[in-house]
């Protein structure tokens, strides 16, 4: 950033307005509260300043974030066809076109016993329909996102939902596939997903409450008015979180129901949509399990029995947990996390040492549970992710596995089960010329302050060596039992060509290395999980992997939060930080049930209203609570004007008092705030305007980890 410092353009300074806060005895004093009401004019004055200061203040990289928004875009198929799917009497598949945001969703019919067609991205498929053009239901809008796309079972109707304000409240629509006219719009604020019943005459989805918890479940009889839908089911614990789905089959429509630690299965029929749901096993505290039907049982993934789940069988009208029976017990290393039954088979998923990976079971009736001898599918990257791809039918013996990794595009597999053989039919193109040889992966350990080993998944160009020259960014998330696994990306290989290490930091809290792993990063461990992060910063450093004034950081969410604790414990470690929908005044907003998803995650950080001593912990960490002064790193916070899971209020406070207080140059170090006035909480839907987001922010780390220029590869 170059703009001389006689020039710099004057932030915007928040009004001090005190609010009083008072807990346990602590009396808080919040200058900043008021940023909290998107209906106030200030409030979006101040937003629309900040992101004037902004632009202004990064002007002169303008010639680069469109360099790496051509880039991104240069190296896309934008004209793309997804793999068609079979499904019934059709082959689904979705296409991208050139200069279009979004996709659109097609099927052609499917000929017993013709092969899987594969046509070029920009030929018309014999017979292709359209189901959902996401850019003509775009249109007029600045956003638009889709919170369902479900197909009756007798491919007759399609039910999707809508959102074009990004509040994640969805229209609900149900369109007739025979003529191509919505036959019904009676439906609105519904949560994400919806399923048919097993005659596609009704459709079951979730409502959400005041705090965007889906609390309810309702059946709606297509074609008639709201008024007459059914509640089927009402959550009353604010802990839980609910959602709609079908079986595989599509024989049963299922209820899930979870806390943090808690969960509920309930089953119906779907043939007979009116009936009662059936609990397949009362919710017992801190025992959580998935349930999947398999012909004439349950398979169910449980952690009872172990911390890190085993999976049982059960017969199909089971109603307790006394009824399950152990089929596979996880071992050393694995962590089980769900399962897919098929036909002749049952698939896995699990991860092990760290990486995921699938295990395939066989169907072998002289076994009470159904199935005998397993293998895992086995790759021979050193990071990677695998998993499922859309399989619909149950009665198949070809798989569809897409694998990833640092280096390789995403690449969708045949895998045909009783060969063992994979069959490729489609990796991600990318275009001009990509070569993987070009870069490198690699699997690295951090050692923290107690011994734990905590892994980073790296990627760099070939050839680069340890000699503490290379700029750096480091990313994390670290929450909720979520894994930050090893992913392709086409926009980080504009990192990659500037020189750029790129490391993921699998920091205690996500579920990397298991359920010990996450419980190791939350509740009163929660610390644990910001200076893990740290502690990668300094491996990636003293390795000599990066050079110490040229690492930079980014993290979203949760993510964000991890980066503002980060600068906060060590600023000096990061000459640059991206802090996206940041969840930065953490302890304010877990302190208000009024406010979205305060009580749902009350089991992940403790409830600091109720327990003096969780207050106490929570408020030693929040970012916007310990600000101090101190010579802070480069700030880019991004936001959005409607994310409802974390409020634009916490940046918007955050980037106010870090301002105050950072005694860094302004010139060379500022801090910037920049507000999606029409977005939520992923950012801008499409994908153009996604990719322009990148380039902004990516270019901005660039710049500051002096990296705006591509290396040679000579």
């Amino acid at each position: 950033m170059t703009t001389p410092e006689a020039t710099l353009p004057t932030p915007p300074l928040a009004e001090h307005r005190e609010t009083v806060r008072e807990h346990h005895g602590d009396v808080v004093v919040d200058p900043f509260e008021w940023l909290r009401d998107k209906e106030d004019p200030a409030v979006r004055a101040h937003l629309e300043a900040e992101n004037a200061y902004a632009e202004a203040v990064t002007a002169d990289l303008q010639p680069l974030r469109e360099a790496i928004f051509e880039e991104i875009r240069s190296r896309t198929q934008e004209t793309d066809l997804s793999v068609p799917v079979a499904s019934g009497p059709w082959w689904y598949y979705s296409r991208s076109f050139e200069g279009a945001q979004y996709s659109v969703e097609c099927r052609t019919p499917r000929v017993e016993g013709a092969p899987r067609p594969m046509p070029a991205a920009d030929v018309v498929v014999e017979g292709e329909q359209v189901l959902l053009d996401g850019n003509e239901e775009a249109k007029g809008h600045e956003f638009f996102a889709l919170g369902a796309l479900t197909v009756s079972p007798d491919h007759q109707l399609l039910a999707y939902a809508v959102d074009t304000e990004g509040d994640e409240r969805f229209s609900l629509r149900v369109k007739d596939l025979r003529t191509g006219d919505v036959i019904d719009t009676a439906v609105d604020q519904v949560g994400y997903g919806c399923v048919f019943s097993l005659d596609g005459q009704y459709v079951f989805y979730t409502r959400v409450d005041e705090t965007w918890r889906p609390h309810q479940v309702w059946r709606h009889r297509v074609g008639t008015a709201v008024d007459d839908d059914v509640l089927v089911h009402q959550e009353d614990d604010e802990r839980f979180w609910m959602g709609v789905g079908s079986s595989r089959d599509d024989r049963w429509i299922m209820i899930g129901l979870g806390s943090k630690t808690t969960s509920e299965v309930r089953i119906l029929d779907a043939a007979d949509p009116t009936g009662d749901f059936r609990v397949v096993a009362p919710r017992r505290e801190g025992v959580e399990y998935d349930v999947e039907p398999a012909g004439d049982r349950l398979l169910i993934v449980h952690n009872a029995d172990s911390l890190d789940s085993d999976l049982a069988w059960a017969p199909i009208d089971a109603t307790s947990a006394d009824q399950w029976q152990l089929l596979m017990r996880s071992q050393p290393g694995e962590r089980f996390q769900g399962i897919d039954a098929f036909d002749e088979v049952a698939v896995l998923s699990l991860r092990r040492d760290g990486l995921t990976a699938l295990r395939v079971l066989a169907r072998d009736q002289s076994q009470p549970s159904g199935f005998g001898a397993h293998h895992d599918l086995e790759f021979d990257e050193p990071v990677y992710s695998v998993g499922l791809g859309d399989n619909p039918e149950s009665a198949t013996t070809r798989l569809q596995v897409v694998f990833e990794s640092m280096v390789t595009p995403k690449t969708v597999f045949d895998y045909d089960v009783a060969t063992r053989e994979f069959e490729l039919l489609k990796r991600q193109p990318v275009l001009g010329g990509y070569d993987p040889s070009q870069y490198q992966q690699r699997r690295e350990w951090a050692t923290a302050a107690d011994g734990t080993r905590i892994p980073l998944s790296m990627v760099f160009p070939a050839g680069s060596e340890p000699d503490g020259s290379h700029p750096g960014l480091l990313s994390a998330y670290g929450s909720y039992e979520i894994s930050s696994d090893p992913y392709f990306s086409v926009a980080r290989l504009s990192l990659l060509e500037r020189g750029f290490v790129y490391a993921i930091a699998h920091v205690r809290g996500g579920g990397e290395l298991g359920r010990s792993w996450y419980d190791q990063g939350k509740l009163g461990a929660k610390q644990n999980t910001f200076t893990d992060f740290v502690t990668c910063a300094a491996h990636l450093v003293d390795s000599g992997w990066v050079a110490a004034d040229r690492l930079v950081a980014e993290g979203g969410s949760a993510g964000g939060l991890l980066i503002g604790a980060a600068v906060n414990l060590a600023p000096e470690r990061f000459r640059a930080v991206h802090a996206a929908v940041p969840f930065v005044d953490a302890l304010t907003t877990i302190l208000d049930p009024t406010l979205p998803l305060t009580v749902v995650e009350w089991e992940e950080w403790g409830n600091p209203l109720a327990d003096p001593e969780v207050y106490a912990y929570m408020k030693a960490y929040s970012p916007y609570e310990n600000v101090r002064d101190a010579a802070y790193p480069a700030v880019l916070a991004t936001t959005s004007l409607n994310d409802t899971r974390v409020f634009f209020t916490e940046p918007a406070k955050w980037v106010a008092r870090l301002r105050e207080h950072t005694t860094s140059d302004p010139a060379s170090r500022p801090v910037l705030l920049r507000t999606e006035m029409v977005a939520g909480h992923g950012g801008k839907s499409g994908r153009y305007d996604a990719w322009r987001q990148v380039a902004w922010e990516w270019a901005f780390l660039a710049d500051q980890a002096q990296a705006a220029q591509k290396i040679s590869h000579d």
